[in-house]
Order: C-alpha cells, then sequence, then structure tokens
C-alpha cells in the first residue's frame, strides 16, 4: 500500500505531495531473530564482519547499539542499503555517522525515505550521492521536516529542476534552519534593505550558502556595505551583499589599500567593484603585478583602469601578454594607432581579436599568430 500510494503520486509539486504523504516517525528495534547474543559486545565483531570496519571503529560505532541482542534488524537495514547501491565504503561512512540507522524499522523509517527522495525526481545514481553527501536526510520526518524544507527552497530556487540540481550538488540547506535563518534573513533583505524575494531568488540560485548566513552576520555584511559607500535602496546592493559575503574583510581591506597605492579613489574602488567584482577573487600579489603591468608597460593610466576593471580580470600569460606583444609589432609596422580604444585591444573576444588584428597580416607577419597559437601549447 505504502508504495503503490507513493508511486501513484510521483512527481506531483510538492504542495499536493505534502497533503498526501503520511507521517514517517519513530525508531523500533528489533530484539528477536537473526542472530542472538548475551555479550553487549558482540555488535562490534557483527559491525566488523558485515561491513568491514576496524575493531576501533565499530567498537566506536557500537555505542549507540549497546541495546540490541540480535542482528535481525541490522541484517535487514545492511541489506536495504546494500540493494540501494550503498556499499563498501559508502555503507561504512553512513553506519559511522548514525549507528542507529541499524536499530530503525525499515518500513517506517528508511523505505518511505528513499521512495519519497525518487519522487522527487532523483535517479537512482542521484539518490546514493544526496544520501551521502548529507546522511542527516535520513534524520529527517518526511512531512514535517524534510517536504517543508524542500517547499521553501524549491519556492527560493522557483523551479523543481533547480531545486533538484542544488540537491545533487549541495544537500547542505537540509540542515538550514527555516523558521530562525532563512525566514528572518529573508524578511530583512525586503523589509529593511528593499530587496523583494524576486530579486532575492537571483542571487541564491547561484549563492544558495548567503541566505543561510546567521542573521547577525547578515547584518554587519549590510554595515560594511554601507561602510563602502554602498547603499541599501540601490539595485546592486544584492550582489555588492553577495560579492562581500565570499570575500573576506581582510581581503577587501588588502586590494583597498593596494589600488590606493596606484592612485585609486576609495569611491573608484567601489565603482569598479560594482562594474567588475571578480577582480576582488584575485590574490593581492597578482593584482599588483597586473596593475604594474597595465600602467608600466601598456600605459594606462590608474584612473582608466578603474573604469574599466575588467582588465584585472584576464590572465596575464594568456592575454594580456601576448596580446601586448601583437600591439608592439603592429605599432612598429603603423599597423596600429588606436590610443583611444586601449583597452578594446585587450578586452575583444578571441574570435573578434584573431579576425582584426592577426588574419589581415597573417602573410606579411606570421609571427602575430604564432605568439597568440604559443599560449595554448
Amino acid at each position: 500500500m505504502l508504495h503503490s500510494t507513493v508511486r501513484r503520486h510521483a512527481l506531483l509539486p510538492l504542495p499536493q505531495l505534502h497533503r498526501i504523504f503520511f507521517t514517517t516517525t519513530t525508531s523500533s528495534p528489533s530484539s528477536c531473530g537473526g542472530t542472538s547474543s548475551r555479550d553487549p559486545h558482540f555488535m562490534v565483531d557483527y559491525l566488523v564482519n558485515s561491513c568491514g570496519f576496524s575493531v576501533e571503529a565499530a567498537s566506536k560505532a557500537s555505542k549507540p547499539l549497546a541495546h540490541l541482542r540480535s542482528t535481525e534488524n541490522p541484517d535487514t537495514v545492511l541489506a536495504f542499503f546494500k540493494s540501494q547501491g550503498i556499499d563498501g565504503a559508502n555503507l561504512r561512512k553512513m553506519i559511522s555517522s548514525k549507528p542507529a540507522l541499524l536499530s530503525w524499522n525499515l518500513e517506517s523509517n528508511l523505505t518511505p525515505k528513499f521512495q519519497f527522495l525518487r519522487d522527487l525526481g532523483l535517479s537512482e545514481s542521484d539518490l546514493v550521492d544526496v544520501i551521502m553527501q548529507n546522511p542527516v536526510i535520513l534524520c529527517l520526518n518526511v512531512q514535517h521536516n524534510l517536504l517543508p524544507k524542500l517547499n521553501v527552497w524549491e519556492n527560493l530556487f522557483g523551479s523543481r529542476e533547480l531545486l533538484l540540481k542544488n540537491l545533487r550538488k549541495r544537500c547542505w540547506f537540509l540542515s538550514s534552519n527555516i523558521e530562525n535563518v532563512v525566514r528572518p534573513n529573508l524578511n530583512f533583505l525586503r523589509d529593511e534593505c528593499d530587496i523583494p524575494l524576486e530579486r532575492a531568488s537571483l542571487v541564491l540560485k547561484k549563492q544558495p550558502t548567503f541566505i543561510i548566513q546567521n542573521p547577525d552576520s547578515l547584518r554587519a555584511l549590510v554595515d560594511r556595505a554601507e561602510r563602502m559607500g554602498f547603499t541599501r535602496r540601490s539595485r546592486m546592493f544584492l550582489w555588492i551583499l553577495d560579492v562581500l559575503f565570499r570575500v573576506s574583510q581582510e581581503k577587501v581591506d588588502a586590494h583597498s589599500k593596494l589600488m590606493s597605492s596606484f592612485g585609486w579613489s576609495n569611491s573608484e574602488f567601489s565603482a569598479a567593484i560594482l562594474n567588475q567584482r571578480d577582480f576582488l577573487n584575485s590574490s593581492t600579489d597578482i593584482l599588483r603585478i597586473k596593475m604594474e603591468f597595465l600602467v608600466k608597460e601598456v600605459g594606462f593610466t590608474a584612473s582608466g583602469i578603474a573604469k574599466k576593471p575588467r582588465l584585472l580580470v584576464y590572465s596575464l600569460k594568456k592575454r594580456m601578454i601576448p596580446r601586448f606583444q601583437v600591439m608592439k609589432i603592429l605599432k612598429s609596422e603603423g599597423l596600429w594607432t588606436s590610443k583611444g580604444k586601449l583597452h578594446v585591444f585587450f578586452t575583444m573576444p578571441d574570435p573578434k581579436f584573431l579576425k582584426k588584428y592577426i588574419l589581415p597580416y597573417q602573410d606579411k607577419f606570421p609571427k602575430l599568430l604564432e605568439i597568440l597559437c604559443a599560449v595554448d601549447e
């Protein structure tokens, strides 16, 4: 009856599943059948022999199972896990993380959860990966914990497809506290930062961990952004928060100090982050080298780079230096004089660059193509 009910409602929207799904609760250890023993430590030998645990690991894992006097229920649970593709090292990892699983009732605790995850749309291999990444899933009551969490996250991601995509990659959000963390953070962004859920979801789709940070940490992040000159009412404010969430205060301060040494003002630094936040991902040393190359070798002004910060995200070895070498050859032959569009020469997409600056001169200057080809070797 259980399996037919679940299959009949497979892939229904989460709210509908919520209405028709039943509660899965309580663990109930088996106390008869299987191999019996009055020795309170017999589970150590059982785990060694049945799962391949070391004696030390088995001793640790057996402590929550000291009440068992039979292997009947553990035998059933182990057979079930193996039938689902969880065996060997994965099985030992599973049991180590939650030894009490071996005393759980299969039909009321484990089978419904595996079936529920299948009905969401996970393949057999995906299901195993999701369970192994976060065994806490098996500890969540389907109706009261797992389903409500998935309802919230499906709404945040915007679709079942994105929910499953994130579930395959990151099960951590199932451990997040919806009422004490996620909802307060969303309410804070909406009520005090003028960031509606629709806009917040744009960041959450790429960076879901943003919304499960401690509410006090989120408020501190907002304060940090405001101290840098960004305002809450700006439509870019959420993206700035996302950047600062992923980059430490120490790194931002170090980058700010470095760019100040090249002549950037605080407002130029903030504007550069708005225009091209990825340059913050570079180490301070790499950023220094890039600035020195662009200013001293190529001839950019520091202020010009601040207006075109995308220059700072390109690879020196793979793009900037080879193109600079091409530029020098073209200049020496009087074939490039567009000083006013210096940044375009370095930011132009590769196919367009090849068509405009390399192919027209390939016969006369074959070295131009050699310079670019050498980058890929």
